[in-house]
This record gives structure tokens, sequence and C-alpha cells, in this order.
């Protein structure tokens, strides 16, 4: 069942509260939404790398039972708590409060390297683009992805691409740099895993959004795992089918 969010009601709530770091980065505030579920380790790195220019930081707390929240609140970052557990629930959760001009997704396990967001943000500028995917592919830390998950990676990517026609290196990457705006022409569906492949359908699919990609360095993620691959790598792919031929249009 799709989650309809009232993107415009959110972003321009005066209640909405934000954790100013730094000032504007060449004009644009900027905003980077976190999701969290048992990260206390992931996310003390991640807010430590956090550069000085990020207007807001997001840390959506998914149910989580460590210190997540206390962590995240003690380095300045806006703790938003989603009770209903997901991926994509966390992240629109996450995206209804957001305020930056630009929003800037990473993982709280450090497996993302924050210390990229800015040239991220000086490629996303200079590539023209309104969401830039950043692809872990290739992947130069062994330990960071086993084999098989490389397999259900590229396995996923190849699919997206042609039932999009549009080639995609990695359609699970978790980071992404886009404009705020162009959330409200998107229709987000999944509260799942499924949410990361399912918001790039909607940047690729929408002749007004310019999409593009560019390679990042992925590392080993701290804390524990919460993917299963059989599981959620067969229901991506039922979803991408899925979001295909029945998705609606808005």
């Amino acid at each position: 069942m799709a989650c309809n969010i009232d993107w415009q009601i959110a972003q321009s709530s005066p209640t909405v509260p934000t954790a100013k770091i730094g000032d504007l980065y060449k004009g644009l505030s900027i905003t980077v939404v976190i999701p969290c579920l048992n990260e206390e380790q992931g996310i003390e790195q991640v807010l430590r790398r956090m550069p000085a220019f990020v207007d807001q930081v997001i840390v959506v707390d998914n149910g989580s039972t460590d210190r997540t929240a206390e962590v995240a609140q003690s380095f300045g970052a806006l703790v938003i708590r989603e009770d209903v557990r997901g991926y994509g629930r966390a992240y629109k959760r996450g995206f209804q409060s957001a305020t930056g001009d630009v929003i800037v997704t990473l993982d709280g396990d450090h497996s993302y390297p924050v210390d990229a967001i800015s040239y991220l943000l000086e490629a996303f500028l200079h590539l023209e683009a309104d969401f830039l995917n950043a692809s872990r592919f290739p992947v130069g830390d062994r330990k960071a992805m086993s084999f098989k998950h490389k397999v259900g990676n590229w396995v996923l990517s190849l699919v997206m691409s042609l039932l999009y026609f549009r080639w995609v290196r990695d359609s699970q990457s978790g980071m992404w740099v886009f404009r705020r705006s162009i959330l409200k022409d998107f229709v987000l569906e999944s509260d799942s895993m499924a949410f990361s492949e399912e918001i790039k359908i909607e940047a690729l699919k929408n002749p007004r959004v310019r999409f593009r990609e560019i390679s990042i360095q992925y590392s080993s993620r701290l804390g524990e795992i919460k993917l299963n691959p059989w599981r959620d790598g067969f229901y991506n792919l039922y979803f991408l089918v899925k979001k295909r031929f029945t998705g609606r249009r808005k």
C-alpha cells in the first residue's frame, strides 16, 4: 500500500526544528538524512565526520533498542522516532522533516563515505543533476561486500536497467544526492529495502529529473547486519517487475 505524504505541507511547516551546523554550500542549504536501527557504534563515527557546511542532520531512529538516539542527539542531530519498522518508512519520515534545498542520504553503519559528501555535491552541481546516485562499484574493499551480494546487486541492477531502458550501475545504493523539490513528483510506495530502487525508478522515469551516477568508495559496516540477502533480494526483484507493470502514476 502506498504511503501518501504531503510533501508541500511537510516542507513548509514552521514547527520543524533544524540542526544548524554551517553556512550555505554555494547558495544551497544541505540536509543529511540517516535511517538507523541499532547503529550506536556506526552513527558516532558518521556524525564525527559530518562536514561543517551541512545545515541539518536528521537521524531517523527506526525503533532502536540501543543508544543510537542518545548518541545522535549528543552530536547535535535532529532525532526523529519512527516506530513502524522499514528502511523506506524511515526515509519517508525523515524526508518529511527535511528543510534543505538538497538532501544527501547515507546509512548509519559508516559503510558510506561521509568525507565524500563535498565530492558528491561538486559532482552534483557540475553534472547539473537533480538526482545523483552514488554507486558502490567497483568495490575496492574486499571485506565490504561478499561475492553473493555483488552478484545479487548486479542482477537487480541489470533487471532495472532493462526494464527502464537506462543503465544503472548500482540500483541498491543507499547514498544519493537530490533536490528536495523533486519529491513532490514522486510516488513512493515501498516501506522496505525496495525503497532504494524505487526512488531511483521515480527519478529515471520522470523526464523533468536529470539522473546521474558516480562511483564512491564503499567500506565494511560497523555493527550488526540487518539485510537478509535471499529474502530482500527476491522481494526487490519482485518489486522491480511489479513497479514497472502495475506501478501507480501520479
